[in-house]
């Protein structure tokens, strides 16, 4: 008769929402996972940063204040990380790795800073490194990118990637209020954080959209290479031009493999823009997450679903938990990092966009000529042009055709200095087709 397997010993390291639903799931679980893996999964320890926290079905004989102890006791084999932030979560699990441990994380920022660290480290000392639950909550998407697409060529990745700013224009779609008070609305309803900063100016997005630029072009890209803008000036206004238009607004993050005749290069940015109402993307409200993938030989993938929330995420930190863990039990590595395309990334400036430009002019003979010139001088084709008047002012809408940024921006601030034009009321990007 074999022994029983040695069980699989975990570190966890956070125990708030995230951290307590991971508790219970391999609480619950555990029959299943150890049928799954070819072991047992047992907590070794909990870290937290107060001990007397309530934690209802958290075995308090299991918490613990040192963090670093316990990434390097020897008798833990896997580290879970769910705290957040870059120090000292960076340093604790350096350690791990130092110390032969496998390593789980969903921690986006650290990730978006410091993923060729961890993963060098990874590499030295022979654990793995999974982060799953990093960019898209319960969503399988960076497995299939490492992964089932590793031998195919994805030249753009297109998503949402946070639920805050997608309820917040989604509503803002749906009701016509404006974005005060559907922030407000959404921090009512829990959708947004006390200090919704790192959401609503594209911060939390820029840190995916960096993990995924790096997964998806072999290229190691920080958050500081990723453009990026906040939802907070977007407008009833905006949102209204968006309809007539037939298309509807949202924070997209953009990873573009980019071809020129000096090489190829990577785009990576952060905005709103408005898309088409029949984009699939389009479709995605509330606060879901959906990521669009254009692959040479795959063609078109979606992947949808619940992007955040203690339960989704659990169940994405125990997808890694589950693939780590079998690796310990039949021997195997996990993928390693891919940074050999080492390409360059474009800025903002080079990157290829359209605009969405609405302007409040004088009412009278040759204003639009006058206008149609400085986008004629800075090389800007115009796409689609709408004009109403009203007493002696006229609102001008213009949608250019792609464009390098740089000459978009340098077209409106020129338009913005002409004595004609009373006011430059928003200027927005447009993704997809073109019309």
């Amino acid at each position: 008769m074999s022994e029983p397997a040695k069980p699989i010993k975990v570190a966890l390291l956070g125990c708030g929402t995230v951290g307590t639903e991971i508790v219970r799931l391999l609480t619950e679980q555990a029959p299943d996972l150890a049928s799954r893996i070819g072991a047992p999964v047992e907590l070794a320890g909990v870290a937290v940063r107060r001990l007397n926290k309530p934690r209802p079905g958290v075995p308090a004989d299991l918490l613990t204040t040192d963090a670093a102890e316990l990434v390097t006791r020897p008798d833990v084999d896997v580290v879970v990380e769910v705290i957040g932030g870059i120090e000292p979560t960076r340093t604790w699990l350096i350690e791990a790795l130092r110390a032969g441990k496998s390593v789980v994380t969903a921690n986006k920022t650290l990730l978006a800073e410091h993923a060729g660290d961890l993963f060098a480290e990874s590499d030295t000392f022979g654990g793995d490194l999974y982060f799953e639950a990093a960019v898209a909550g319960a969503i399988p998407l960076l497995r299939p990118l490492r992964e089932s697409l590793a031998g195919d060529r994805i030249t753009r990745v297109m998503g949402i990637v946070n639920g805050t700013t997608n309820f917040i224009l989604s509503a803002m779609d749906e009701t016509g209020a404006g974005y005060a008070e559907t922030l407000e609305e959404a921090s009512r309803l829990g959708y947004a954080e006390a200090d919704p900063t790192a959401d609503v100016d594209g911060y939390d997005a820029a840190s995916k959209a960096a993990i995924l630029a790096s997964l998806s072009f072999h290229t190691r890209v920080t958050a500081g290479d990723v453009y990026r803008e906040g939802i907070s000036a977007v407008t009833p206004a905006d949102v209204s031009a968006a309809r007539a238009l037939g298309r509807t607004i949202k924070l997209l993050a953009i990873c573009e493999r980019v071809d020129t005749p000096d090489g190829e290069s990577v785009a990576v940015r952060v905005h709103p823009a408005m898309i088409p109402r029949t984009h699939p993307l389009a479709g995605v409200n509330g606060a879901f997450n959906a990521v669009f993938v254009e692959a040479e030989a795959a063609g078109q993938l979606m992947f949808y679903g619940q992007g955040a929330g203690g339960a989704p995420t659990a169940s994405a930190v125990l997808g890694d938990l589950v693939a780590v863990a079998r690796n310990l039990v039949v021997g195997g590595r996990g993928p390693r990092e891919s940074a050999y395309a080492d390409l360059p990334v474009r800025p903002i400036a080079q990157a290829s966009t359209r605009y969405h430009i609405s302007l409040d002019v004088a009412d009278r003979a040759g204003v639009l000529a006058a206008v149609a010139a400085v986008f004629a001088e800075h090389e800007v084709s115009i796409s689609a042009v709408r004009q109403e008047g009203r007493a002696s002012d006229a609102s001008l809408v213009i949608v250019t055709h792609s464009a390098p940024d740089a000459a978009l921006r340098s077209t409106v601030d020129k338009i913005a200095g002409l004595p004609f034009v009373h006011d430059v009321v928003s200027v927005m990007r447009v993704e997809g087709e073109e019309s």
